[in-house]
């Protein structure tokens, strides 16, 4: 008997409609965690690619290209970055289609489409456009950790604690930085160079993918049901 059917058996009817619920869930689950794999492995591959490049001096969207006037462009890292935030961007609005049909929370809905649609612009605008690249950058990384806390309305397990806490982390990390800039005024962990700061941002936005995938491929706890 498969996990599927199992969870079908167990909530008692084993209807053509349950067994459709966790299939969307599995394929939303299993979405969200090709992304966090993808995404990772892109960045680590373009970083390999790109001659000097330093994680803590450069930003990450320099792996496409460096930001106007005189925009630099490496390739094959250039080609590897962009195609990779495409495909992942691609991936997350599939699985927020799961998503949705899952649980119907339109606000997680919009959030993480959104964030699919940020992470799809800052592939197909590269470093070297602006202001479209910044945009789609900052709503990226915007909506990637609202996405996180949006998330704990339809988890049911601990993970709810976890995934508040790195939206949270990701949110309040995003507002310190804007607003340390406006006033002019170094950041706290300016120690960690703009590319740092920026992948303790962009990172625990990957990571909290790759846990929510994993729950939502898990069998769904009782009390986790679709909404009406």
């Amino acid at each position: 008997m498969t996990g599927f059917d199992r969870q079908s058996t167990e909530r008692g009817t084993g209807t053509v409609t349950e067994y459709s619920d966790v299939r969307e869930r599995f394929a939303a689950g299993a979405l969200l965690f090709v992304v966090g794999v993808v995404a990772l492995m892109g960045i680590i591959t373009a970083e390999a690619f790109y001659p000097g490049y330093n994680a803590g001096v450069q930003e990450i969207s320099d792996l496409g290209a460096t930001r106007p006037p005189n925009s630099v462009v490496v390739e094959p890292a250039a080609t590897v970055f962009n195609a990779t935030m495409i495909v992942s961007g691609l991936l997350v609005l599939g699985a927020t289609r799961f998503v949705h049909r899952t649980f119907g929370d339109r606000p997680l809905t919009v959030v993480l489409g959104l964030f699919g649609l940020g992470v799809l612009g800052v592939g197909v605008f590269d470093g070297s456009e602006a202001p479209m690249h910044g945009i789609s950058a900052l709503l990226t990384f915007f909506t990637g950790g609202l996405s996180a806390l949006v998330a704990a309305r339809v988890i049911t397990t601990p993970f709810r604690l976890l995934s508040v806490a790195i939206g949270g982390f990701v949110l309040a990390l995003l507002v310190s930085v804007i607003g340390f800039g406006l006033l002019g005024v170094p950041h706290p962990l300016s120690f960690l160079g703009l590319g740092g700061i920026e992948r303790y941002v962009a990172y625990p936005v990957l990571l909290w993918l790759l846990g929510f995938g994993g729950y939502l491929m898990a069998p769904a706890p009782p009390t986790d049901r679709p909404s009406a």
